[in-house]
């Protein structure tokens, strides 16, 4: 099984070398002065980035930058037709995860979780620790802890189905941790199933993310064309705010139309991370 833990302190740091990128980049710092701000030597410094991504620091941060993320999302329109023709859920994607999304029914909504038992725990990931919260029927939330409050995601995790019985229970998330996250895969995992409660218009949008190919991204007027309305681009944008599981639905692979990265709800340096750690992916499958 993979080390988690590990790879959650090397994500600490990598998000740490991120954020003092972000405020000194036109400094453009060497790999000495990188390393001393992750409190490391640049031979323990390379070596974590082995670990965590398996290149370079350097070619890392070249996959953070606004001029790739412009390269992302080129052809992002014919990337999508190309998925929605072949009715693939993502073509190229190193984890296959068979990803199946079922919404709760608009009697299930109107009850807002009643009846319904959600167990959750904390757990360890390659992009920091994360709450899991699972259902008789799948994944119902995915959220990664911020400055180390864990109460934040429990108190959203109690907003989002407010009438439900919700209890602590590490155990019953754990077993999903490798299907998440566990790259790559020497054979297809089972299907993961995810329960998501939104309206009607919101998992139109989060169905429409699940289509977006690993290494790639499109742009928010992509995702609303493809969901027959292309005047929607700010709807889309708060549909895509509200995703529950965000990673395995990936929000974090769309971006606004000039290459901004744009707001994310785990951070904007989480999300550079994960689009950076994926383009490596990518690029050592393709």
């Amino acid at each position: 099984m993979t080390d988690y833990q590990n790879l959650c302190r090397d994500y600490a740091r990598v998000e740490a070398t991120i954020r003092f990128l972000e405020t000194r980049h036109q400094d453009q710092p060497g790999l000495a002065d990188i390393a001393a701000a992750a409190g490391l030597s640049e031979y323990h410094f390379q070596k974590l980035f082995s670990r965590w991504v398996g290149i370079s620091p350097k070619r890392f941060l070249q996959f953070l930058t606004k001029e790739h993320a412009k390269k992302l999302i080129e052809g992002s329109g014919t990337v999508l037709d190309t998925t929605y023709d072949s009715g693939l859920s993502s073509p190229g994607r190193l984890h296959d995860l068979f990803v199946t999304c079922e919404a709760v029914t608009p009697g299930e909504y109107k009850k807002r979780g009643a009846g319904l038992d959600i167990r959750y725990g904390f757990h360890a990931s390659p992009f920091g620790e994360c709450l899991l919260a699972v259902t008789d029927r799948g994944l119902c939330a995915l959220t990664f802890v911020q400055d180390g409050n864990r109460r934040r995601p429990v108190t959203d995790l109690e907003r989002q189905w407010p009438q439900a019985r919700i209890r602590q229970d590490p155990a019953a998330s754990a077993g999903l941790l490798d299907s998440i996250f566990g790259f790559p895969h020497d054979h297809p995992p089972a299907p993961l199933y995810l329960f998501v409660k939104g309206t009607n218009f919101q998992i139109k949008v989060w169905e429409a993310l699940l289509k977006i190919p690993l290494g790639r991204a499109v742009t928010y007027e992509d995702i609303a064309r493809h969901i027959g309305m292309p005047n929607a681009q700010r709807a889309v944008g708060n549909a895509v705010g509200r995703n529950p599981i965000p990673f395995l639905i990936p929000c974090h692979r769309v971006l606004r139309k000039m290459g901004a990265f744009g707001y994310y709800g785990g951070g904007p340096s989480r999300k550079k991370a994960m689009l950076g750690w994926e383009s490596t992916l990518a690029r050592n499958v393709g």
